[in-house]
Formats: structure tokens, C-alpha cells, sequence
């Protein structure tokens, strides 16, 4: 045994929220650093590693000394920096930009504070691992990887040590922690005993994590002691106190060939993909409204000289740091969401007060002539590509239909009233559709009480049905669901069955779902309340669809649009039934069905098994037709929801799961007892249904997914001078399958950041115009590669590409 080693891996597992409040996880992070650093002054030999930069912030910000003391063990190798991200966050729910920004706030933490980066990326207890880290964390220049879960019996893997491979190529050393984390008794020879049985399977080395975790705590004086005396005994391998990164260069020049597993690491908690929907919700918006803030203030900053803010980390630090896996998984303590609603709604409230600042200096900047008959709004469109889509806003004193609205050439469109969200006389909301410049504005113009106002027909809609030039969809009568959405160009039947169900699944399971992967044990579907038009107009008509099971309701909205080739699906929740979860169901009409779901900055195929995954904002399932033979498809994306399911031929959304809080196994709930539950209560999302010929990547699905996230802006201008056109495009990428993400300041403030990612698994060239700055330049993208260039505010600068630390590589 003494040819074998164990790496000691001294940690302890800290979780700042769970069964209690980031408060008391503030002290346990103080009480962990000080246990130690106190351990390091009695025995020489003893390493710790510990990720999240966010708690060292907390240290550095509460006590100087500590942290001083910190940074004197990072120096002597004695302290492992590991992460390199600001917390260890849920790995599926999040954003593609916003793992980037883990990387890049915590790297640069670690960096500006110990003159060192991580290397390991450390996420050892998230409830799986969506298939793009990869890429992520080696443009974050983290090379290696360390997880636990999923465990063997919910994942097989090649082996404890294995390359994994994003879809891109890009590849980090990674380890799956055996058994625990962490170790809760005094002597180790029982975690060593378990470890002892696989090195005589062939490893060489491998990794053993000690201390006690979850509530902090870190390695005892026990632990130590007990390493040298197992590690004084022959029959037990060598055991030595080392970090992470020692082991993975040994492994990486010990001369054996490691397999390499390709896609996610999934599936544990099944149900953290859905639990507690506010959390979610929240995540979603906090994510979109800061990423569109820093567009429109890069811009402004250059077109306008409104100042760049300086509080988008504070907002980025907060939202990352609700992504902590117990936070945004959804299972930590109702009074924890009371604190991560005031952190998601610190940065909504910073993204919209930024964007405001940014869209409101562009706007009084447009030349608007003085017209007394017409009041100016000006639209943005905060997406970096061109594009078709529904704008609405309050407007008083628009109180009947004598009105007419003109684009920037001065054509008349189509608009038509709506309901207002006031109740009072003399007001109402103005809807039109409009195709947007791209990362751009328009001026509409918006004329009331004219005599000559224009008419046009309306979307066909009665109780039983919508229909517009591409679409005709049809209800039950008896149901109130979906028998029929007919695609008119492609001649075909998209639906197998009744879609729109509303499944009522029993789901008496633990918060997380322990040892679930499938919710499928239906107690019944919701049964038809009325069904009645609610608008009727030429840009869009709708029929509300009410429904009851028990003491619960829903509504859907059903709306179809005269200029948009999908049909759009508003819904209000009202549930009361425990235990269970609710789940909307569309059958296709396809045979070789290939389900794709969207993952942070990417995709990927899975199985149409019954079992839930998680995804980003939208799914699809794309086939051969069965009547028509041809190839085509279902996409269906929304604003707030994680979790689906493809079974056999359905697509399930799953709406809610409506636990108990923090409801962990193996305790069972007491039949007299009254609990809170995560999703009891009043919600609303939005989804669309985009039937499309092909494939998903030729209906450009990625994009209409985000146009339904991130909604044109409006600004009721008054008349004034100014040096901005009636119409403009100030950022554009001349592809159809590269798409930009993001743009922000430079951290290093001396130029403007680009980030875009390919989305169709193809290689392609794709010319960047950034008209605010003059700059352009052609990028060559490799399949799936996420790419971010610098665009210098010194032009005698080139546009350099650097990671996502925002650094050149050469």
C-alpha cells in the first residue's frame, strides 16, 4: 500500500444559507478561517483549502487581522485558493453569463488580493453539472475540476479521475470526490478503509476530503493526529496533507491515459430544478436586467458621455451570490428568501435605474421636431440582431380607437388598444409589433382623436379558436385545452394529442427529491372553469382559458399575433393543493424525436425518458412529421421557468413543485402538523409555443427565446433638439448562429467588453460592428466556442480577444 497515496485534502464544507440565515453562515465562515489557521500554528504539516471568494471578502471587510494572517499561508502554500468562483452556486439554473461572472469576480478577487488565481474549479456539493463548464472554467483559467454529486449510483463515469469535454473541445482534469466531503468523527480509518478498496482497483493516487462541514468547522486536532498515526502504518497508503492542485499535476504526468466523458453530470435533486418558483423568478429577471443595463450604459458612456456606473459588481455580487446551490435550488428556509429577495431586488432596482440613465440620455439626444398633434416614443431593442417584436406601454389620454401610429419613415403600422393596468378613466395601453434595429431605438410616432384613423383586421378569434396567416390553433369545448394548432404554410398538424394540459402530479417526495428522477404519478388534470375572447385587435388576439382542480386555479391566456410566427401563452397561478406539482403538457405529432434542451451558453440532447432536466429557457423536440414526412418541430420557451421533462412524445414544462421548505430526507412529516410549502400562492410566467419547419437552430429559436425574456424598452419623448437620427443600430454581428450575450466596461476600464457564443454547433465567421465606437472587426468562431473581445477606448488599439477574465492569452 505504501506505492499508494492518499492526497488529505484538509476543508471544510461551508454552506453561508441552508436551515439558517446568511448571517449565522457569516460567523461560521470567521469560526472556520480561525480553526484553521489555528490548526497551521500546531502542526506544520497540516494544508486547508477552502473556494468562494465571497467569504474571504467577509473576512477581509470584518477582520483585517485575519485576513492578514490568511494572506501570509496563502503565500506559503499552506492555504489552497480553490474555486475561483464567488460562491459555489447551483450549477444548471444560472445563466451562461452569469457562471462567467462568477469566474470573473472571484478570480480577479484572488488576484487583487493574494496575486494568485485558482485552478481547481471546486463545486463539491451542487445537485449536478450542466455540460458547458468546461469551456467556462478553462477560459476562466481553471484546468481542473472537483465534484461530488451526482454519486456513482446516479451517474456511472469511467472512473474517480476522467477529462471532461464540453461541446466545444475544451477539456479540465476532473475528480469525483468519493462518498462525503467531509468526515464527522474523530479518527479517519473508516474513510481511509473505503478508499483503501479502489486504489487496489488500479489507482495510484487519489483524493480524500476531511473536516467538518456544512456548518463549517474544518479539520479537528483529532483529524490530524489521526492521519499521522494511520500514516505510520503499513498497510495503510501514504497519506500526506497536500492540495488539490499538487494532485492533479502528479496525475497529470503520471504517465496513464484518463478517460474522457463528453455532456452534463447529472442527475441529483431532481426537484431543485423547479422548487420554490419566486427564487427562480427572481433569478431570471435580476440576470436579464443587469446584463441589458451594462449594454445600454457601454453605449450611452460613448454616444452620450453619461457616466459608466460604478455599481453593477454590488448588483453582480449580489445575484451570484443568491445562486449559492441552497439558495436558488430552492431549498433552504422561508426566511432566507425574505434575504435573497432583498439582494435580487437591490440589483433589479440598479439595473433599471442604470438603464434608465443610459436609454433616457440616448433618447433626449434624438432630433424630435415640435408637432403638437403626436407625442414621440422612442423603442429600444436590446438584443444585437434585428427582429420582430411585440412593444406595449401605458399611454393617458388614449381612450378610443381614433388613433393612428407611424414608424420612423413615417408608414402607418398597425396598433391597437389594451387593456391598462390602472383602472381609471383616460388611459389604456398601446400595442403594436415592429421590427427593431438591432442593439438599437426607433421613433414611433403616436397621433390621438385624428379623423382619418386607420382600420385593419383583426387576428380571427372566437371561443373556440385564433388564427392568423400561419397559424390556426383550436380548443375543446369540454376541456378548454388545445386539440388543434394547425401550421397553414406547412400544410401539417403539429399536435398528437390535446395540448396545453394541466397535469396535477403527486409529488410527496423530500424538498430536494432525493433519489426521484421521474414525477410522473398523475392524480388528475384541471378541469375547464369558462373560456371567453379577452382582445380582438390587428396586432393580436387572445382567449382566456380558466381552470380549477380542488381549491387551485389557473388561467392561460392564449394570444396569437398578426406578425409573429408563434403563439404566445400568458399564466396566472393560483395554487393551493401540497404535495404536488403541476406540469403544462404539449404532445407533438413526430416520429425519430430528438429532445434539445438550452444549457448555459449552449445545448444539449438528452433522452425523451419521463425524466425531469433541467434547461435554460426553452426545449424542443424535433422529428419527422408523421403525416407529412418532413422534418420539423416544437420549441417551447418561457421567462421564469427551469425544469421539463420529454416523455415518449410529450413535452412537459413543469410549472411548480410544492413542497414543504427545506424538507430533507430521512424525516417524515407529522400528519397533525401545520408546514409552510414553497409554492402555495399566486404566480405568473409567460411561454411561447414556435412550431417551426426544420430544425430548431434554422427557426432561430435561441433568439426569440431571449426577445420573450428581454422586451423592447419605451421612452414618451417631448420635442427637442438633438444629433441622434429618428433610427438607429449601434451594435450588430452579420450571422444567424453566432449570437452576443453580453457587453459591458472593461474591469480594468479602458475598453468595452463583447461577449458572443456560437449556437448552432457549426464554424463561422461573423463581422462585429460596434457603430458607438467605430469599430469593427471579422471573428472567427470554432462549434459552440464562447468568444469575448476587448474593444480598446484607444483606437490606436486593435480589438484583442481575451478569456473571461477579461485577459489576453498568448
Amino acid at each position: 500500500m505504501k506505492e499508494k497515496k492518499l492526497y488529505m485534502i484538509g476543508n471544510a464544507h461551508l454552506d453561508p444559507v441552508w436551515l439558517w440565515n446568511w448571517q449565522e453562515g457569516f460567523q461560521e465562515a470567521k469560526a472556520t478561517f480561525q480553526s484553521a489557521l489555528d490548526r497551521m500554528d500546531e502542526d506544520p504539516d497540516f494544508v486547508f483549502t477552502c473556494s468562494s471568494a465571497a467569504f474571504y471578502e467577509w473576512i477581509e471587510k470584518n477582520n483585517p487581522a485575519m485576513f492578514a494572517r490568511i494572506k501570509k499561508r496563502v503565500e506559503e502554500g499552506r492555504w489552497e485558493l480553490a474555486g475561483g468562483w464567488w460562491i459555489q452556486p447551483d450549477c444548471n439554473i444560472p445563466s451562461g453569463e452569469s457562471f462567467v461572472r462568477q469566474g470573473l469576480y472571484g478570480q480577479r478577487y484572488f488576484l487583487e488580493k493574494f496575486g494568485k488565481t485558482a485552478v481547481t474549479g471546486y463545486n463539491v456539493d451542487s445537485f449536478g453539472h450542466n455540460g458547458n463548464l468546461p469551456q467556462i472554467l478553462k477560459k476562466s483559467g481553471l484546468d481542473n475540476y472537483v465534484f461530488m454529486r451526482p454519486m456513482p449510483l446516479e451517474k456511472g463515469l469511467p472512473g474517480r479521475t476522467f477529462w471532461w469535454e464540453s461541446m466545444d473541445g475544451s477539456r479540465v482534469m476532473t475528480y469525483r470526490i468519493p462518498y462525503e466531503y467531509c468526515s464527522w468523527g474523530k479518527d479517519l480509518e473508516k474513510y481511509t478503509d473505503r478508499l483503501k478498496c479502489e486504489l487496489l482497483d488500479g489507482e495510484n493516487e487519489l483524493m480524500m476530503f476531511y473536516g467538518v462541514g456544512n456548518h463549517g468547522g474544518g479539520p479537528t486536532r483529532e483529524n490530524i493526529r489521526s492521519i499521522h498515526a494511520l500514516n505510520a502504518r503499513e498497510d495503510m497508503p501514504v497519506m500526506e496533507m497536500d492540495t488539490t492542485a499538487s494532485f492533479f499535476e502528479k496525475v497529470r504526468h503520471n504517465g496513464r491515459e484518463y478517460p474522457v466523458h463528453i455532456g452534463d453530470l447529472q442527475h441529483h435533486a431532481s426537484g431543485c430544478y423547479s422548487v420554490l418558483s419566486r427564487v427562480k423568478r427572481e433569478n431570471r429577471r435580476a440576470e436579464d436586467e443587469l446584463v441589458r443595463a451594462e449594454m445600454w450604459s457601454s453605449i450611452a458612456a460613448q454616444v452620450e458621455g453619461q457616466p459608466y456606473p460604478e455599481d453593477f459588481r454590488r448588483a453582480w455580487k449580489g445575484v451570484l451570490f443568491n445562486q449559492f446551490h441552497d439558495i436558488l435550488a430552492g431549498t433552504s428556509i422561508p426566511s432566507a428568501y425574505e434575504d435573497a429577495s432583498y439582494l435580487y431586488g437591490q440589483a433589479m432596482a440598479i439595473g433599471q435605474e442604470n438603464v434608465n440613465y443610459a436609454i433616457q440620455a440616448i433618447s433626449w439626444d434624438i432630433n424630435i421636431g415640435e408637432d403638437t398633434t403626436m407625442r414621440p416614443i422612442v423603442v429600444f431593442n436590446s438584443h444585437a440582431w434585428e427582429g420582430m417584436m411585440a412593444v406595449d406601454l401605458e399611454v393617458r389620454g388614449l381612450t378610443n380607437d381614433n388613433f393612428k401610429l407611424t414608424d420612423a419613415a413615417g408608414n402607418v403600422i398597425p396598433a391597437q388598444r389594451i387593456q391598462s393596468e390602472a383602472t381609471v378613466n383616460g388611459q389604456s395601453r398601446l400595442l403594436f409589433a415592429a421590427k427593431l434595429p438591432s442593439m438599437g431605438y426607433e421613433v414611433f410616432r403616436l397621433y390621438l382623436n385624428v379623423e382619418d384613423a386607420p382600420r385593419f383586421a383583426p387576428v380571427s378569434v372566437s371561443e373556440d379558436g385564433l388564427e392568423n396567416g400561419r397559424f390556426r390553433l383550436r380548443f375543446d369545448n369540454c376541456t378548454g385545452y388545445v386539440s388543434s394548432l394547425y401550421d397553414k404554410q406547412e400544410e401539417l398538424e403539429v399536435l398528437r394529442r390535446a395540448g396545453g394540459r394541466l397535469k396535477v402530479i403527486e409529488d410527496r417526495h423530500d424538498t430536494w427529491a432525493h433519489n426521484v428522477f421521474k414525477f410522473d404519478h398523475l392524480l388528475g388534470e384541471m378541469q375547464l372553469v369558462y373560456k371567453k375572447v379577452l382582445e380582438e385587435g390587428p396586432v393580436r388576439s387572445s382567449v382566456r382559458v380558466k381552470y380549477k382542480y380542488n381549491q387551485s386555479y389557473v388561467v392561460q391566456d392564449f394570444r396569437m399575433y398578426q406578425a409573429l410566427d408563434f403563439v404566445e401563452v400568458k399564466v396566472s397561478v393560483d395554487w393551493r393543493e401540497h404535495c404536488t406539482q403541476l406540469k403544462i403538457s404539449y404532445p407533438v405529432n413526430l416520429n425519430f424525436r430528438r429532445p434539445t434542451y438550452e444549457i448555459p451558453y449552449g445545448y444539449i440532447e438528452k433522452s425523451a425518458n419521463g425524466e425531469e432536466e433541467p434547461g435554460q429557457s426553452w426545449f424542443d423536440f424535433t422529428g419527422e412529421h408523421f403525416q407529412k414526412g418532413v422534418m420539423y418541430g416544437l420549441a417551447i420557451a418561457n421567462d421564469a421557468k427551469y425544469s421539463y421533462n420529454m416523455d415518449i412524445d410529450e413535452m412537459n414544462l413543469t410549472v411548480l413543485k410544492n413542497s414543504v421548505f427545506a424538507h430533507h430526507d430521512p424525516k417524515q412529516l407529522e400528519p397533525d402538523t401545520e408546514y409552510r410549502f414553497v409554492d402555495d400562492g399566486l404566480q405568473e410566467f409567460t411561454y411561447i409555443l414556435l412550431p417551426h419547419a426544420g430544425s430548431w437552430k434554422e427557426a432561430k429559436v435561441t433568439r426569440h427565446a431571449r426577445e420573450i425574456n428581454v422586451r423592447p424598452l419605451t421612452v414618451i419623448e417631448t420635442y427637442h433638439k438633438g444629433s441622434q437620427p429618428q433610427k438607429r443600430s449601434f451594435l450588430s454581428l452579420d450571422s444567424d448562429h453566432i449570437q452576443i450575450s453580453a457587453m459591458k466596461e472593461s474591469e480594468d476600464k479602458d475598453g468595452v467588453i463583447v461577449r458572443a457564443y456560437e449556437t448552432g454547433k457549426r464554424p463561422g465567421k461573423a463581422v462585429l460592428r460596434a457603430d458607438f465606437m467605430n469599430r469593427e472587426a471579422e471573428l472567427s468562431f470554432a462549434p459552440c466556442e464562447i468568444k469575448t473581445v476587448k474593444l480598446p477606448y484607444d483606437h490606436s488599439l486593435p480589438v484583442v480577444e481575451v478569456n473571461l477574465l477579461e485577459r489576453e492569452e498568448h
